[in-house]
C-alpha cells in the first residue's frame, strides 16, 4: 500500500469512527474505495476502534460481502434463494462454477471474473436471477449465462 492509500484509508476511518457500531460502516466504505479490504488496512481500523486485530478480522471474514482479495474485473453474483433454486438456479450455479473453474468467492486465474452468491436479489417473480457487473438479470437461462460469461472472456 502506498502512503496515499494509507492516508485515504485513515480519512475514511476517521469519518466513520464516531458512529455507534462503526466497524461495519468503516469496512464497507474502505471496500467501496479500494474494491476490497487490503490486509494492511485492518490493523488501522482495529487501532482506531480500540479493538484487537483479531476482532476486526473476525468481522471482515464473517460477512460474505467483504473481500480480502482483489476481485476480478467482472463480478457475477448468482441468487441462491429458494425461488431461484426452485426455478433452476442450482443447475445454473453449478454451470457457472464449472465454466469459470472457481468456487463461490473465487476469481478466475486470469483475474477476469469473480463468482459470488447472494441469498436474494428481490427478483423472485423473475427467477432465477443474477447480478452481472452491477446489472440485475432476471429469468436467467443456461444460454444467457453462457453468453454473458463469454462476453467477459479476455
Amino acid at each position: 500500500m502506498t502512503d496515499d492509500s494509507i492516508d485515504l484509508a485513515r480519512a475514511i476511518i476517521k469519518e466513520h469512527a464516531s458512529q455507534a457500531g462503526a466497524a461495519l460502516p468503516i469496512l464497507h466504505a474502505l471496500q467501496e474505495c479500494f474494491g476490497y479490504l487490503p490486509e494492511g488496512l485492518l490493523p488501522l481500523v482495529a487501532e482506531a476502534l480500540n479493538i484487537t486485530r483479531a476482532e476486526i478480522y473476525g468481522v471482515a471474514t464473517f460477512y460474505h460481502d467483504f473481500r480480502l482479495e482483489p476481485p476480478g474485473r467482472h463480478r457475477v453474483v448468482l441468487c441462491r434463494a429458494e425461488a431461484c433454486q426452485a426455478m433452476g438456479g442450482v443447475a445454473l450455479a453449478e454451470r457457472a462454477k464449472s465454466r469459470l473453474g472457481v468456487d463461490w468467492g473465487g476469481t478466475t486465474l486470469d483475474g477476469h471474473v469473480t463468482l459470488e452468491q447472494t441469498f436474494c436479489l428481490g427478483l423472485c417473480a423473475c427467477a432465477p436471477s443474477a447480478m452481472i457487473d452491477g446489472r440485475v438479470v432476471g429469468r436467467l437461462t443456461a444460454e444467457r449465462l453462457d453468453a454473458m460469461l463469454a462476453e467477459m472472456a479476455p
